[in-house]
């Protein structure tokens, strides 16, 4: 009786390894079959994070982007990394998307901030005056209403067609400004508060149409807040004199501290 009792106990607990390993291997199975793409702009790219990869010219792509940040903590067996700086939808479009398959198993992306007109809402306020930068702020906020939603939903469309079993993570733009923050000079309130609220709108937009086609959107004004332009300590760059393009682009502390955690959660 004490053997048989023995030999049913060994029994159960070999099984229990059995188990138990054969479910660690098939974890690492599929760890190691995880496919992760990151498309998109600037902001996905790393611009402003410094380091940029030269193989990647303009696109300026460089490993404190969080995609290559993400990837480098989660190692999956493989990581495209196709985002550029200055992109639109269109460019996702035509240049983006190859790597794109079945095996996807994860994709993230920034874009129409570009579409929108971002950079020339940038340049109208720092040169020009109050009234002229808020016509331009209302212009690009009009862009986002009428125009932008039908970019997004043709980028969203090529991935799923190509990626349809994938986690596709939709990431938002920061809130530049702090208000009443610590900056002396420059923009004025006024100025910086439209360009925070056509930020809030262009996320919203692209929120809406995530949710849409089933993708999830990860805002992440959250983990900026605190850490935008006139704070005590900014993860954005101001106008950057010696480097123009790096302008109100995250720097490394934003892409790590910023976008990489929120990323983290959403995938």
């Amino acid at each position: 009786m004490r053997m048989s009792r023995f030999a049913a106990l060994t029994s159960s607990l070999l099984l229990a390894a059995g188990t138990a390993l054969f479910g660690a291997g098939q974890a690492a199975a599929a760890q190691a079959d995880f496919g992760y793409v990151a498309l998109g702009d600037s902001y996905s790219s790393g611009l402003g994070a410094g380091n940029y990869d030269g193989a990647s010219g303009n696109c300026k792509r460089t490993t404190r982007a969080y995609p290559a940040l993400w990837a480098a903590a989660h190692s999956p067996q493989t990581f495209a990394f196709t985002a550029c700086s200055g992109a639109r939808t269109g460019d996702v479009l035509s240049g983006q998307l190859g790597p794109l398959n079945s095996g996807t198993d994860l994709v993230s992306i920034t874009v129409g901030g570009n579409d929108a007109g971002f950079a020339d809402v940038m340049t109208t306020c720092v040169l020009q005056t109050e009234s002229t930068c808020l016509n331009r702020v209302n212009q690009a906020k009009a862009y986002v209403d009428s125009t932008l939603p039908g970019l997004l939903d043709q980028v969203y469309n090529a991935i799923d067609s190509r990626a349809p079993a994938a986690r596709v993570v939709v990431l938002g733009y920061p809130r530049f400004y702090k208000l009443n923050g610590t900056c002396t000079a420059g923009l004025t309130e006024g100025e910086r508060a439209a360009i925070n609220g056509a930020a809030d709108h262009l996320n919203a937009a692209i929120a809406k149409r995530a949710a849409n086609h089933g993708f999830t959107f990860a805002s992440v004004a959250g983990s900026f807040t605190g850490h935008e332009i006139c704070s005590g300590s900014p993860w954005l760059h101001s106008v950057n004199w010696l480097n123009i393009a790096e302008s109100y682009h995250p720097t490394a502390a934003g892409q790590s501290g910023g976008y990489l955690p929120v990323l983290t959660n959403a995938a």
